[in-house]
């Protein structure tokens, strides 16, 4: 049994139809709009001395540190830091 959220209608921004879909253009389109949206730079800055690896954990521990909210990954490397120094 799944619960589903009601849909609630907003007259003010109802749901895109296909046409909508059809119709719409990037905001590159529109430089002014465009403009008021300033650009943000993603992902590590250069100069890290992180590296992305692929790495198999429990998942009873995995599901621990992810409990603790936002910052679990940061958490994991303290926690391996500490367990090589």
């Amino acid at each position: 049994m799944s619960k589903e959220r009601p849909v609630i209608f907003d007259e003010d921004n109802p749901e895109w139809t296909a046409e909508d879909f059809a119709r719409a253009r990037p905001i590159s389109d529109f430089p002014e709009l465009a403009a008021a949206f300033p650009k943000t730079k993603v992902g590590r800055p250069r100069g890290s001395n992180k590296e992305q690896v692929s790495l198999r954990i429990d998942k009873d521990v995995l599901e621990r540190f992810r409990a603790g909210g936002p910052g679990w990954q940061s958490r994991i490397n303290e926690a391996l830091r500490k367990s090589v120094a």
